[in-house]
């Protein structure tokens, strides 16, 4: 390959281990592949920019030098993964059968078979057109009988129908949109990915238009009788019920620590990131692109994380 591709994919191979990194989760070389940023390569191009490049090859797993032991750390977590994500998949489905649940995909570390120590399971929810609030509260109902087993239901994002498209263009939402498992509503997933194609300029190799899906078996079973259960809530009422619970629901969010930076809350949007995981992750990934940068000698190479990670949508 020429010198100048084979340059730019060395790098893009390394900032994908960094990234990776910052959540102690070693790559296979698919996986490099997969999540490689900003440059799209052939799966033969990305392993031999691995086996010529400064990373370190503990069994089928890739790390940044000196960091061999997050290999362990990743085995740990996905034995542990293995065995809550025929539960977290059981939840999903029973999310998707509530009033106004039009999709549901699983999320965060989970999604990824990367869960530690605590057992939350992170679902993002796209609810029918004027019912966001109120699918939330279903969901939340569901939650309060969960957490009496030990488990915990966050559905930290949840979106209209009409409103699909993510709001910030960047790697770190790239990411989700590329890890997440859909449960149900796959024609409502396929919306969304085609909603939010700008995530293929960050991750090429990810999204190359047709996604290998979840088994359909997973789909929603009883659209009739959630139907059912939506009659009450229909026209004049649910309108009320919505508006109610979203205006004591904001009220509420706006007075909670870590509001306003991360949380978007509105007619057609509920994300509750109080813990600002964006910018934690953005600015670490920073941290370790600029010191890599300046162990290997090239200043000159490094992206702030205005151009390696992405930014506001204006």
């Amino acid at each position: 390959m020429p010198a100048s591709f084979s340059e730019k994919l060395s790098q893009a191979v390394l900032r994908t281990l960094t990234y990776s990194d910052i959540f102690d989760y070693p790559l296979t070389a698919p996986e490099v592949h997969k999540y490689l940023t900003g440059i799209k390569a052939s799966f033969e191009e990305v392993l031999q920019a691995l086996e010529d490049g400064p990373s370190r090859r503990t069994g089928n797993y890739f790390t940044l030098s000196g960091r061999e032991a997050i290999v362990s750390i990743r085995l740990d977590r996905e034995a542990r993964s293995q065995k809550l994500l025929p539960l977290a998949l059981r939840y999903g489905r029973i999310l998707g059968g509530l009033p106004y649940i039009r999709m549901v995909a699983l999320t965060g570390s989970l999604a990824v078979m990367n869960i530690s120590e605590t057992a939350d399971f992170d679902y993002m929810l796209v609810a029918a057109r004027g019912r966001v609030w109120t699918a939330r509260a279903f969901a939340l109902a569901v939650n309060r009988l969960t957490r009496l087993h030990g488990y915990t239901i966050c559905p930290n994002l949840i979106v209209s129908e009409n409103t699909l498209e993510w709001r910030l263009h960047d790697l770190y939402s790239a990411r989700e949109l590329c890890q997440m498992i859909p449960i149900t509503g796959l024609d409502v997933y396929r919306r969304l990915m085609k909603a939010n194609r700008w995530a293929g300029t960050f991750l090429p190799n990810a999204f190359p238009g047709s996604k290998s899906l979840l088994l359909e078996t997973t789909q929603q079973l009883f659209p009739a009788f959630q139907s059912l259960l939506e009659l009450p809530l229909r026209g004049k009422l649910g309108d009320r019920f919505e508006n109610w619970e979203m205006d004591r629901k904001v009220l509420r969010f706006s007075q909670q620590v870590g509001f306003g930076e991360e949380t978007n809350f509105n007619a057609d949007v509920c994300q509750g990131n109080f813990h600002h995981h964006r910018s934690l992750t953005r600015d670490k990934f920073e941290s370790q692109l600029a010191a890599l940068a300046a162990v290997r000698g090239e200043l000159d190479e490094y992206q702030s994380p205005r151009t390696a990670t992405g930014a506001y949508r204006q």
